[in-house]
C-alpha cells in the first residue's frame, strides 16, 4: 500500500481543512430547520427541482462512480461510457416521466412503503430488510475509499483513517439529516468537478491531446483500438460474441441494472421526494440526466490516461493481460482502482492536488452521507415504526431517525472490510444491485400496469428473484459459468428479473388481487391524470415541463452514443 503516498504540502491541507469547515457549517446550519421526522428525513418537502437535480447526481457520485468508473476506464476504456449513457441517462428519464408521479403523488415516505400500500406486509417487509442491508454495504465501500485517500494522504493506519471519516459524516447527518446532506451535496458536485476537470485537461495535455491520446490507446499491446469505441464492448460485457454483447449490454446493463438502480433505489428517488411539488420532483432526474451524460468524459478519460501515462499503472496492465491480476499487484504495487490516485499523483501541482484530493473526499462522503441517509429513513419509518413500536409520538421517531444514523455508521466501518477483497470494486457492486435491484424492478413496474397482480405474488417474486441472482453468482464464481467482465453481474440481474415476471404472473393466477378502489396513486390505469400535476399551479412554460426536456436530453444522448460508438 506504501507505493503511493500523494506528496501534499500544507497548501493543500488547508485547502481540505477549508472544506470540512464548510461541511460540517452546512450540517449545523441545516439543523434549524428540523423541528419534525419528515423535516429531518425529508427535508419537509420544500427544495427547488434545481438543487434537488444536482444532489440527485451527486449522491450517485460517490467513491463507487469516480474509483470505479475510472478503474474500469483504464480497465476496458471508451466500453465503460455505457454506464451512463446506456445504464444511466434512458432509466433517469423514464424516473422523471413515468414513476415520480407515483412516488410523489402518493404520499409515501420512501420506496419500501410504496410497496406495502401497493402489496401488504409481505414484500414490504422483504424490501425493506434488502434494502437496509444494501445500504449498509454501499455505505462501506464509500467509508472503505475514504479511508484508503486518507492513508495514503497521512500514512494513518486503516482502521484509524475509517473511525475519523465515519465521524465526520456521522455528525454533519445527525445535525441537519437529508436537508444536510443535500445542501451539501450541490457543494460537493462542484467540488468534485472543480477537481476532476483540471485533471482531465493537464492529463490530456500530458498525452498530447485527445489524438494523443488515442494513439497512445490504439498502439497499446493489450486490447489496442477496441478500446476507443463503445460498441459492441465485449470485453466489458464478458461476451466474445458482437450481437450478444450488445444484447446483454442493452438488456442487462441498460434495462435490467440501470432501471431497476434509479427508478427503485431510494437512495436516489429520496432526492427527488425532498423537493417542493411535483412538477419539481419529475424535474429532479431529468434535469440530472445533462450533468450526467458528461460526466464520464471527466471521470473515464482519467483512468484511460492513466492507463496511458504513468508507469506502474501500464505496467500493471500488461502482466494482467499476459498473466493474472494476482500477479500483476505483486509486482506492481497497484491495482485499476489506484488509475485516479496515481494520475492526481503524476500530474497535479500542490495547490490543485489539495483541490483535487478535497474532490475526491467529497465524493466518498456524498455516496456514504446518502446512502446513511436514506437508511435511516427506511430504517426508522419502514421497520421500527411499522413492525417494533407503532403509534408513538412524532419526536419519538426524530430520535430513532439520529439512533439509527449512529448504529449504520458504526456498521459501515465494519462493511468496510469486506470491501477491501474485491480488486475491482464496480464488479462488487454491480452483483449487490442484480442481487436487490433488478427483482425490485420487475416487481414495481409489473405491479404499477397490471392491477391484476396480488399481494402474495409481490413477496414471491422478490425473493424468488433474489434466489436466482445468487444461484448464477455461485455458478460464475465456482466456474460453472465462464462469464468475464462484468457479464456474471449482467446475467444474475436478467435472470433475477426474468424468475420475478414469470413467478408474479402465475402466483398471482392463483391468488386474489387488491380490490380496485384501493389502487389509485399505485397502479396507473386506476390513477387520473389530475392526480399527476400540481393542483392550482398555472401551466409551465415548455422548457420547465418534464416530457420536453426528457426529450432533448434523449436526443442528446442519443447524439453522444452515436459519436463514440
Amino acid at each position: 500500500m506504501e507505493a503511493i503516498r500523494l506528496d501534499a504540502q500544507w497548501i493543500d491541507y488547508l485547502l481540505i481543512a477549508i472544506y470540512f469547515i464548510f461541511v460540517l457549517g452546512i450540517g449545523w446550519f441545516a439543523k434549524r430547520g428540523i423541528s419534525s421526522s419528515i423535516e429531518f428525513l425529508l427535508s419537509g418537502r420544500s427544495l427547488p427541482a434545481w438543487v434537488t437535480a444536482l444532489a440527485f447526481v451527486s449522491a450517485n457520485l460517490g467513491a463507487v462512480e469516480i474509483m470505479g468508473m475510472s478503474a474500469t476506464g483504464a480497465q476496458y476504456g471508451m466500453p465503460t461510457m455505457h454506464y451512463f449513457w446506456i445504464g444511466a441517462v434512458p432509466a433517469m428519464l423514464f424516473l422523471g416521466v413515468v414513476m415520480m408521479p407515483f412516488y410523489y403523488g402518493s404520499k409515501v415516505r420512501s420506496v419500501p412503503e410504496f410497496m406495502r400500500k401497493r402489496f401488504g406486509t409481505g414484500a414490504h417487509l422483504v424490501n425493506a430488510l434488502s434494502f437496509a442491508v444494501a445500504q449498509l454495504l454501499i455505505a462501506g465501500v464509500n467509508l472503505f475509499l475514504l479511508g484508503t485517500i486518507v492513508n495514503r494522504l497521512l500514512g494513518w493506519p486503516l482502521w484509524i483513517t475509517l473511525i475519523v471519516a465515519a465521524a465526520i459524516v456521522l455528525s454533519y447527518i445527525t445535525l441537519g439529516g437529508l436537508s444536510a446532506a443535500i445542501y451539501n451535496e450541490v457543494l460537493q458536485f462542484f467540488v468534485i468537478v472543480a477537481a476532476l476537470l483540471p485533471l482531465t485537461l493537464i492529463g490530456l495535455n500530458r498525452v498530447g491531446g485527445w489524438d494523443g491520446l488515442v494513439d497512445r490507446v490504439s498502439n497499446d499491446g493489450m486490447l489496442g483500438a477496441e478500446q476507443l469505441s463503445s460498441w459492441p464492448g465485449e470485453q466489458l460485457s464478458g461476451f466474445s460474441n458482437p450481437v450478444l454483447s450488445v444484447v446483454g449490454i442493452v438488456f442487462g446493463l441498460g434495462f435490467v441494472l440501470s432501471f431497476g438502480y434509479w427508478t427503485t433505489n431510494f437512495v436516489e428517488v429520496q432526492r427527488a421526494m425532498a423537493s417542493k411539488s411535483i412538477n419539481a420532483a419529475r424535474l429532479t432526474p431529468i434535469i440530472g440526466a445533462f450533468p450526467k451524460m458528461l460526466i464520464p468524459f471527466i471521470v473515464v478519460v482519467p483512468g484511460m490516461i492513466a492507463a496511458v501515462l504513468v508507469p506502474q499503472m501500464t505496467q500493471f496492465k500488461e502482466i494482467s493481460a499476459s498473466i493474472d491480476e494476482a500477479t500483476a499487484l505483486e509486482q506492481t504495487g497497484v491495482t485499476y482502482n489506484d488509475a485516479l490516485l496515481l494520475l492526481m499523483r503524476e500530474v497535479l501541482p500542490n495547490g490543485l492536488l489539495g483541490v483535487a484530493i478535497a474532490g475526491l473526499l467529497a465524493a466518498f462522503m456524498a455516496g456514504m452521507a446518502a446512502n446513511i441517509s436514506a437508511f435511516n429513513t427506511v430504517f426508522s419509518y419502514d421497520l421500527w415504526q411499522q413492525y417494533v413500536v407503532k403509534d408513538r409520538e412524532d419526536d419519538y421517531y426524530l430520535k430513532i431517525g439520529r439512533w439509527a444514523t449512529i448504529g449504520a455508521c458504526v456498521v459501515a466501518i465494519f462493511t468496510a472490510l469486506i470491501a477491501g477483497n474485491f480488486s475491482n470494486l464496480m464488479d462488487y457492486l454491480q452483483t449487490l444491485f442484480g442481487f436487490f435491484n433488478a427483482p425490485l424492478f420487475a416487481t414495481f413496474i409489473l405491479g404499477m400496469f397490471w392491477k391484476r397482480m396480488s399481494a402474495t405474488a409481490g413477496w414471491v417474486g422478490l425473493v424468488g428473484g433474489t434466489i436466482s441472482a445468487v444461484f448464477v453468482f455461485i455458478l460464475a464464481e465456482t466456474g460453472v459459468l465462464d462469464l468475464p467482465g462484468q457479464g456474471a453481474a449482467f446475467l444474475a440481474a436478467s435472470t433475477a428479473f426474468v424468475v420475478d415476471i414469470v413467478l408474479s404472473v402465475i402466483v398471482t393466477l392463483f391468488t386474489t388481487p387488491k380490490p380496485a378502489a384501493e389502487l389509485r396513486g399505485l397502479v396507473y390505469s386506476e390513477t387520473p391524470k389530475s392526480d399527476f400535476e400540481d393542483l392550482g399551479e398555472p401551466k409551465a412554460p415548455f422548457w420547465k415541463r418534464p416530457v420536453p426536456v426528457a426529450g432533448v436530453a434523449l436526443v442528446l444522448v442519443i447524439i453522444l452514443n452515436v459519436t463514440f460508438g
